[in-house]
């Protein structure tokens, strides 16, 4: 996983092409004015979901990972927890390929909060656990980009 805020893009030059394909889309497109939901940007390979939710205490989330794609988290709006883990400490359950996700139970091992512009970028191995209330529930609004492994 790297956490990071878009503002500080130079310091993520090792970073692959996709990656940063993300971020200039997002610099280049007023993300705040897209409707919830999937929006295609070069077909399978690489798409956006736009979503809005409420976050909640950790005990209603669930954990999950990714084969196919990588996520970037982008946070438009509010303010939210991801817990982290890896998925070799996590008890795997069974994968669902046309979802590309990867369900799983287990604890934490560490957090991140995402304010406005803070990005968090999950690898295959990377167990993440999203809408988890940092003080209290609250309404967030999030770019979550897909890229094709």
């Amino acid at each position: 996983m790297i956490f990071g805020n878009v503002q500080n893009l130079k310091e993520y030059f090792f970073l692959e092409d996709g990656v940063f394909e993300c971020f200039r889309y997002a610099k280049e497109n007023d993300l705040n004015s897209y409707m919830k939901g999937s929006h295609e940007i070069d077909g399978k390979r690489l798409f956006v979901n736009i979503v809005e939710y409420e976050t909640v205490g950790a005990d209603k989330r669930f954990w999950e990972a990714h084969k196919d794609y990588l996520d970037i988290h982008l946070m438009l709006d509010g303010t939210e927890q991801i817990d982290m883990n890896f998925i070799q400490n996590m008890e795997l359950k069974d994968y669902v390929p046309e979802d590309d996700f990867l369900p799983m139970e287990g604890e934490k091992n560490g957090s991140v909060v995402l304010g406005k512009g803070d990005f968090l970028i999950c690898y295959p191995s990377d167990a993440h656990r999203t809408a988890v209330a940092v003080e209290g529930s609250e309404k967030i609004r999030k770019a979550i980009f897909k890229v094709r492994i």
